[in-house]
């Protein structure tokens, strides 16, 4: 069984060595298990609570993609794609927003937060609290809803909203499921072991605290400079520092091995210059992300091939949203009496057909997907030492007489099975009916390929 986890990034500034080290490495490290099924999206609805400047949205979205693709996020083996691509988002927002009472979103923290502030400088209550803040976890929860998500990494201030999520949901299934949960109820992942790194001033590094050291944008430069404006104690060379009360030596230890920490550590014991110490740090982290930082000014120079990707995207997570979609209209009787009427001036397009892609993992093995004509991904394969066993496993299920005698219902998923052992598999459901469909349609887009 895949585990599904989702995580979405709020596109309202520039990335900093804080984001990538507390969320986008583990992250990606995490979306190289064969056993994860993850989505990632750039928040940009939600952005639109906190910023009303278009252009600096606008240049966020373009930012945040690119920091995630250079950080060796795969678009081939996750679901990347913006919010505000996928209209089924919004129309399950306000499905959600008509089961959800008022009086849970009144207890929700941002929105007493800014409520308690009010209150504090003798304003009214809700002035300045505009309907975004105020039902911003109703959005947050068809986020997660609309896929079904099994996890969601979140920080500690977030586990409320994964709570409101679930309220709704189970609400939403009471009214409308008619004796079944139509949703899976998500779970909030904490992961303690994930660094938090201190900033310039020793303070969590915040952009509300304006003390940030980027991550790419300024280059090498910008990072060195950064680096150099971290506080450190009086203490002078030959002095013994103390590493523990350090935020250089906490930020070392994000990126470095724990020989290279412990290297570190003693030589802060033994007098280390705060100089010194900054080149070091600088140097580790240049060793790391330098790479990255070309791979990103490349794409931040070719915004048309990270839209490319964001569609590709996109299109994936409407292979899922749309029906799914389609069955909770249904549910609450929304479901059209008549097919739906083609889009007037909708242009037919070109005969797509189902395809076999294959594709080189980070560890050097090969693998192979099979994506309906609509490009929802229908199996992945296991991983093969070279490109000929994987090109050898599709010819082999291309030439089978009926591909239907090669896959089986497993668990929350089905497999294919080529001499009794299972070389591919779908993704996980969360029902049953759902898991049925996708199976039937890969049947059916086999037989079509087969007959072409």
């Amino acid at each position: 069984m895949r585990t599904r986890i989702l995580t979405g990034i709020t596109t309202t500034g520039t990335p900093h060595l804080g984001n990538y080290v507390g969320a986008i490495r583990p992250a990606i490290e995490a979306s190289r298990n064969d056993d994860i099924d993850a989505f990632f999206f750039m928040a940009d609805y939600h952005a639109l609570i906190k910023c009303e400047d278009p252009q600096r949205l606008q240049r966020s979205r373009l930012q945040i993609a690119a920091t995630w693709l250079a950080a060796g996020l795969d678009p081939q083996r996750v679901t990347f794609y913006r919010q505000s691509d996928l209209p089924e988002i919004p129309q399950l927002c306000w499905l959600l927003t008509c089961v959800t009472a008022k009086g849970l979103m009144n207890r929700a923290h941002a929105y007493k937060a800014a409520v308690d502030q009010n209150v504090a400088e003798n304003e009214d209550p809700d002035a300045g609290v505009t309907m975004g803040l105020f039902s911003y976890p109703v959005l947050m929860a068809a986020d997660i809803l609309m896929f079904n998500a099994h996890r969601v990494p979140v920080g500690r201030d977030q586990i409320q909203h994964i709570e409101m999520a679930r309220d709704i949901a189970q609400r939403f299934s009471h009214l409308y499921g008619a004796g079944r949960e139509l949703f899976v109820l998500p779970e909030a992942q904490v992961d303690e072991s994930v660094a938090t790194l201190p900033g310039l001033d020793g303070r969590k590094m915040s952009k509300s605290y304006n003390n940030t050291i980027p991550l790419f944008e300024g280059g090498s430069r910008h990072l060195r400079d950064a680096i150099g404006r971290i506080v450190t104690d009086s203490r002078l060379p030959g002095e013994p520092k103390d590493p523990d009360n350090s935020q250089l030596y906490t930020i070392y230890r994000a990126f470095a091995s724990e020989s290279e920490a412990a290297a570190f550590r003693r030589a802060l014991e033994e007098g280390m210059g705060w100089g010194d110490a900054k080149r070091a740090l600088f140097e580790r982290i240049e060793q790391e992300i330098g790479p990255m930082r070309e791979r990103y000014e490349t794409l931040m120079a070719h915004p048309d091939d990270i839209e490319t990707i964001l569609q590709e995207g996109a299109r994936k997570a409407r292979a899922i949203a749309g029906p799914f979609l389609a069955e909770l209209r249904a549910a609450v009787g929304l479901e059209s009496a008549r097919p739906a009427a083609p889009v007037p001036g909708a242009k037919k397009k070109a005969g797509k057909q189902a395809r076999f892609v294959s594709f080189r993992d980070d560890d050097g093995r090969f693998r192979f997907r099979f994506l309906a004509a609509d490009g929802q991904d229908l199996l992945l394969s296991r991983p093969y030492a070279d490109a000929q066993g994987a090109g050898a496993a599709i010819k082999r299920l291309r030439a089978l007489d009926d591909p239907a005698g090669a896959l089986r219902p497993d668990g929350d998923s089905y497999a294919l099975y080529l001499d009794g052992e299972a070389v591919a598999r779908g993704a996980g459901f969360a029902e049953p009916d759902a898991r049925d469909a996708a199976l039937a349609k890969l049947v059916a887009e086999l037989r079509a390929l087969a007959a072409d």
